[in-house]
């Protein structure tokens, strides 16, 4: 999507960025591990395919992706890329998958998200908690222009007028991930489908949910989006 190609999101406790080509043979290498296929539902691929593939989301109309990674001490203006988020400060990756309900009586979109914290010494330590409310902060704050571009990149026509739901599927036995997303206001619905998924969703007035985290956990307190330069 290219809603965010020049945006990054800084804050105290977690710097986000667009996924550029600099961050892939870093992201291939989370994808060689078994645990992060199994928790993604991904199969490996090669470093060439990891390359194509960047570059496709980049501009997919259904499909916002930020890299996650340690904060800077202290930014002056702009991120700057392979600077402030080289491969020794990338933490995971973010995602919003869109898909559009037909439903006459109420048309919209639903949003799914996903979270990876992929390196294994920086679990634990709050990057997720902190990672996702500056996502959805960040997705909220913006849905109109991200509806807007789903609409004309992938329906070809007017934007819906809002997201019906986010939702989140998590393998069952990820019981940390699941209750992280508890916390922040999401509540299961159904039973584990077929892949041993239990599926999570926000409805309802979203962004106060969001701001209520936000004040619950205070893990963030100086959200500022800037402007990303000599990312590709």
């Amino acid at each position: 999507m290219l809603n965010n190609r020049n945006t990054a999101i800084s804050t105290s406790k977690i710097l986000l960025v667009p996924y550029c080509k600099h961050h892939v043979p870093t992201y291939h290498e989370w994808m060689q591990d078994e645990e992060i296929q199994q928790a993604t539902a991904s199969e490996p691929l090669s470093l060439m395919k990891e390359y194509s593939m960047q570059q496709t989301w980049k501009t997919d109309g259904d499909r916002l992706i930020f890299i996650s990674c340690t904060p800077p001490s202290a930014v002056q203006g702009n991120i700057l890329a392979t600077e402030h988020d080289a491969f020794d400060r990338m933490l995971g990756d973010l995602n919003l998958f869109l898909t559009h309900d037909d439903d006459k009586d109420s048309p919209g979109v639903i949003g799914e998200v996903e979270l990876m914290i992929a390196s294994k010494q920086h679990q634990g330590q709050g990057y997720g908690r902190a990672s996702l409310l500056a996502f959805l902060k960040y997705i909220l704050d913006h849905d109109k222009e991200i509806l807007q571009e789903y609409s004309y990149e992938v329906l070809r026509r007017g934007p819906p007028s809002r997201f019906m739901y986010l939702r989140v599927k998590i393998g069952e036995w990820n019981h940390r991930s699941i209750g992280l997303f508890e916390s922040l206001g999401f509540g299961k619905v159904g039973e584990v489908n077929y892949f041993g998924e239990v599926e999570l969703r926000l409805v309802g007035d979203m962004k106060s949910a969001v701001d209520a985290s936000w004040r619950q956990y205070a893990v963030i307190d100086d959200y500022r989006e800037l402007q990303y330069v000599g990312g590709d």
